[in-house]
Protein backbone atom coordinates (compact mmCIF):
# COMPACT_ATOMS: atom_id res chain seq x y z
CA UNK A 1 0.00 0.00 0.00
CA UNK A 2 1.26 3.62 -1.01
CA UNK A 3 2.48 5.21 2.49
CA UNK A 4 3.13 8.59 1.05
CA UNK A 5 0.58 11.37 1.79
CA UNK A 6 -0.06 14.48 0.91
CA UNK A 7 0.87 15.39 4.84
CA UNK A 8 2.54 12.90 6.25
CA UNK A 9 5.34 10.77 4.69
CA UNK A 10 5.67 6.69 5.41
CA UNK A 11 8.89 7.15 3.49
CA UNK A 12 10.17 6.89 7.35
CA UNK A 13 9.81 2.98 7.25
CA UNK A 14 12.98 2.80 5.11
CA UNK A 15 15.09 3.01 7.84
CA UNK A 16 15.71 4.30 11.54
CA UNK A 17 18.43 6.88 12.44
CA UNK A 18 21.65 5.06 10.40
CA UNK A 19 23.76 6.59 12.62
CA UNK A 20 26.89 4.76 11.10
CA UNK A 21 26.17 4.83 7.17
CA UNK A 22 24.96 8.89 8.17
CA UNK A 23 28.46 10.05 8.89
CA UNK A 24 29.49 7.93 5.74
CA UNK A 25 27.40 9.50 3.56
CA UNK A 26 27.46 13.21 4.98
CA UNK A 27 31.23 12.77 4.14
CA UNK A 28 31.16 12.10 0.96
CA UNK A 29 28.46 14.72 0.04
CA UNK A 30 30.39 17.41 1.92
CA UNK A 31 33.53 16.18 -0.68
CA UNK A 32 31.20 17.34 -3.84
CA UNK A 33 32.30 13.75 -5.58
CA UNK A 34 31.10 13.16 -9.37
CA UNK A 35 28.49 10.75 -10.29
CA UNK A 36 31.69 7.92 -10.83
CA UNK A 37 33.75 8.96 -8.32
CA UNK A 38 30.12 8.71 -6.06
CA UNK A 39 29.40 4.89 -7.39
CA UNK A 40 33.05 3.68 -7.06
CA UNK A 41 33.04 4.34 -3.04
CA UNK A 42 29.52 2.96 -2.72
CA UNK A 43 29.16 0.21 -4.99
CA UNK A 44 32.58 -0.97 -5.89
CA UNK A 45 34.55 -0.07 -2.90
CA UNK A 46 31.42 -0.80 -1.01
CA UNK A 47 32.38 1.39 2.24
CA UNK A 48 28.94 0.92 3.79
CA UNK A 49 29.76 -2.83 3.94
CA UNK A 50 26.40 -4.03 3.04
CA UNK A 51 25.80 -7.29 1.37
CA UNK A 52 23.76 -6.23 -1.73
CA UNK A 53 23.07 -3.25 -4.22
CA UNK A 54 19.50 -2.39 -3.54
CA UNK A 55 20.09 -2.69 0.18
CA UNK A 56 23.27 0.47 -0.30
CA UNK A 57 20.35 2.08 -2.96
CA UNK A 58 17.63 2.48 -0.62
CA UNK A 59 19.90 3.34 2.47
CA UNK A 60 21.76 6.02 0.25
CA UNK A 61 18.28 7.15 -1.15
CA UNK A 62 16.54 7.83 2.14
CA UNK A 63 19.96 9.17 3.98
CA UNK A 64 19.83 11.64 1.14
CA UNK A 65 16.58 12.82 1.06
CA UNK A 66 16.68 13.35 5.12
CA UNK A 67 19.70 15.51 4.51
CA UNK A 68 18.42 17.55 1.44
CA UNK A 69 16.11 19.66 4.23
CA UNK A 70 19.52 20.24 6.09
CA UNK A 71 22.53 22.63 5.26
CA UNK A 72 25.87 21.71 4.65
CA UNK A 73 26.94 23.00 8.26
CA UNK A 74 24.61 20.27 9.79
CA UNK A 75 26.27 17.54 7.49
CA UNK A 76 29.34 18.41 8.74
CA UNK A 77 27.88 18.19 12.16
CA UNK A 78 26.87 14.61 11.20
CA UNK A 79 30.35 14.10 9.30
CA UNK A 80 32.75 15.31 12.44
CA UNK A 81 30.98 16.18 15.43
CA UNK A 82 30.75 13.80 18.62
CA UNK A 83 28.25 11.25 18.86
CA UNK A 84 25.62 13.14 20.80
CA UNK A 85 25.45 15.90 18.33
CA UNK A 86 25.66 13.68 15.37
CA UNK A 87 22.85 11.51 16.34
CA UNK A 88 20.33 14.48 17.37
CA UNK A 89 21.40 15.91 13.64
CA UNK A 90 20.38 13.08 12.53
CA UNK A 91 17.20 13.17 14.60
CA UNK A 92 16.02 16.67 13.19
CA UNK A 93 16.78 15.16 9.48
CA UNK A 94 14.57 12.75 10.29
CA UNK A 95 11.83 14.90 11.82
CA UNK A 96 12.06 16.99 8.81
CA UNK A 97 11.76 14.35 6.62
CA UNK A 98 8.47 13.07 8.59
CA UNK A 99 6.16 15.05 9.72
CA UNK A 100 4.54 11.60 11.44
CA UNK A 101 7.76 11.27 13.70
CA UNK A 102 7.42 15.30 14.22
CA UNK A 103 3.88 15.03 15.29
CA UNK A 104 4.65 12.06 17.57
CA UNK A 105 6.80 13.64 19.86
CA UNK A 106 4.71 16.50 19.82
CA UNK A 107 1.46 15.00 20.90
CA UNK A 108 2.21 11.56 21.99
CA UNK A 109 5.97 11.77 23.86
CA UNK A 110 5.40 15.09 24.94
CA UNK A 111 1.76 14.74 25.70
CA UNK A 112 2.67 11.93 28.04
CA UNK A 113 5.20 13.62 29.97
CA UNK A 114 2.27 16.56 30.52
CA UNK A 115 0.38 14.08 31.96
CA UNK A 116 2.85 12.43 34.25
CA UNK A 117 2.72 8.90 32.23
CA UNK A 118 6.25 7.81 31.97
CA UNK A 119 6.08 5.74 28.98
CA UNK A 120 4.31 5.24 25.64
CA UNK A 121 1.84 2.25 25.16
CA UNK A 122 0.32 0.61 22.07
CA UNK A 123 -2.65 2.72 22.35
CA UNK A 124 -1.45 5.46 22.27
CA UNK A 125 0.17 4.68 18.92
CA UNK A 126 -3.49 3.70 17.49
CA UNK A 127 -4.73 7.02 19.08
CA UNK A 128 -2.06 9.25 17.44
CA UNK A 129 -2.90 7.68 13.60
CA UNK A 130 -6.38 7.97 14.26
CA UNK A 131 -6.07 11.34 14.74
CA UNK A 132 -3.84 11.86 11.79
CA UNK A 133 -5.91 10.23 9.80
CA UNK A 134 -8.72 12.77 10.18
CA UNK A 135 -6.19 15.48 8.73
CA UNK A 136 -5.38 13.00 6.03
CA UNK A 137 -7.76 10.64 4.93
CA UNK A 138 -5.55 8.27 2.88
CA UNK A 139 -3.67 7.16 6.20
CA UNK A 140 -7.03 5.01 6.30
CA UNK A 141 -5.87 2.56 3.32
CA UNK A 142 -2.32 1.67 4.74
CA UNK A 143 -2.12 -1.63 5.34
CA UNK A 144 -1.59 -3.52 8.53
CA UNK A 145 1.86 -4.38 7.50
CA UNK A 146 2.76 -0.73 6.41
CA UNK A 147 1.63 0.24 9.41
CA UNK A 148 3.47 -2.28 12.03
CA UNK A 149 6.40 -1.36 10.19
CA UNK A 150 5.82 2.46 11.02
CA UNK A 151 5.74 1.77 14.17
CA UNK A 152 8.63 -0.32 14.61
CA UNK A 153 10.79 2.46 12.73
CA UNK A 154 9.69 5.33 15.22
CA UNK A 155 10.41 3.56 18.15
CA UNK A 156 13.47 2.41 17.05
CA UNK A 157 14.58 5.87 16.16
CA UNK A 158 13.57 7.23 19.39
CA UNK A 159 15.62 4.34 21.58
CA UNK A 160 18.44 5.03 19.06
CA UNK A 161 17.96 8.69 20.08
CA UNK A 162 17.59 7.91 23.92
CA UNK A 163 14.23 9.47 24.20
CA UNK A 164 12.82 6.00 25.02
CA UNK A 165 15.06 3.52 27.21
CA UNK A 166 14.27 0.66 24.72
CA UNK A 167 11.88 -0.31 22.11
CA UNK A 168 10.19 -3.13 24.68
CA UNK A 169 10.39 -1.25 28.07
CA UNK A 170 8.84 2.13 25.94
CA UNK A 171 9.62 4.26 28.85
CA UNK A 172 10.21 8.10 28.36
CA UNK A 173 13.66 8.97 29.40
CA UNK A 174 14.87 12.31 30.38
CA UNK A 175 15.93 14.47 26.90
CA UNK A 176 17.74 17.52 26.69
CA UNK A 177 18.56 18.08 23.17
CA UNK A 178 22.53 18.95 22.55
CA UNK A 179 23.50 22.47 22.84
CA UNK A 180 25.62 22.55 19.21
CA UNK A 181 22.30 21.05 17.06
CA UNK A 182 20.02 23.71 19.47
CA UNK A 183 21.84 26.46 18.46
CA UNK A 184 21.89 25.54 15.16
CA UNK A 185 18.14 25.23 15.01
CA UNK A 186 17.75 28.55 16.16
CA UNK A 187 19.23 29.91 14.06
CA UNK A 188 17.96 28.42 10.99
CA UNK A 189 14.41 29.18 12.52
CA UNK A 190 13.67 25.75 12.93
CA UNK A 191 10.88 26.41 15.30
CA UNK A 192 8.67 23.02 14.41
CA UNK A 193 11.53 20.96 15.35
CA UNK A 194 12.32 22.70 18.47
CA UNK A 195 8.77 22.29 19.52
CA UNK A 196 9.49 18.74 18.57
CA UNK A 197 12.73 18.30 20.70
CA UNK A 198 11.84 20.69 23.62
CA UNK A 199 10.76 17.78 25.82
CA UNK A 200 11.27 19.08 29.53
Amino acid sequence: MQSKTGIFNGEIVAGSLLEKESRVIARLMLENLDEETWHQKLFVDNILQKRSQPTIKRMVALIKKRFATLNPEAWQMVATGNNEAARHMLLVAAIKHSRLLGDFLIKVIKGNLTAFQNNVTDRDWQKFLEECATIEPQIKQWSPSTIKKLRQVIFRILAEAKILENTRSLKIMPFFINPEVERFLIKNDESYVLKCLQLQ
